[in-house]
């Protein structure tokens, strides 16, 4: 008999949720339960995710949003899934809220298009790209072999759960 969605969510016994697949209060809640966090964190947590995402805020969920998505794309995509892959981030690109961002996406995608090819290729081509942002604003490098890690599996030390 398959699981319930609740029994999947509580964890009692089944397999961790999937971090992408998870609601934020149920998460923080088994986050806090393991870790034996006071209940008043999870107000001052939620309270902090009330408000406008600014620049930093903005930048930092879409690259989150971007990479785990690249995280989960077919291993072997039919010609559709590339296609509608490349569309999304041409698409994407036009329609960012930061219109600097927006227009040096658009100036690199004339010359670098998505790679979807497969699930490795789209996610290093992200990965590349991101870093390319980051060493525009002066951010450290990110190290490509380890995006499956970050964004699908997690880290092979065993702290995402």
């Amino acid at each position: 008999m398959a699981a319930s969605m609740d029994d999947f969510m509580s964890g009692h016994g089944k397999p961790k949720p999937c971090r992408a697949c998870t609601d934020f209060d149920s998460y923080i809640d088994q986050y806090m339960t393991e870790r034996k966090l006071p209940k008043t964190m999870k107000a001052k947590l939620k309270n902090d995710l009330q408000c406008p995402l600014d620049k930093n805020d903005l930048g930092r969920n879409t690259w989150s949003f971007l990479h785990t998505m690249a995280a989960y794309f077919p291993d072997k995509p039919s010609s559709t899934h590339q296609s509608e892959m490349k569309q999304f981030i041409n698409l994407f690109s036009k329609f960012y809220p930061c219109d600097y961002c927006a227009e040096d996406l658009r100036v690199e995608l004339k010359t670098n298009q998505p790679d979807t090819k497969s699930q490795h290729s789209l996610s290093q081509w992200l990965c590349r790209l991101h870093n390319n942002v980051n060493v525009k604003i002066g951010k450290p490098e990110f190290d490509c072999s380890k995006v499956n890690e970050r964004w699908r599996d997690g880290w092979k030390d065993g702290s995402c759960g």
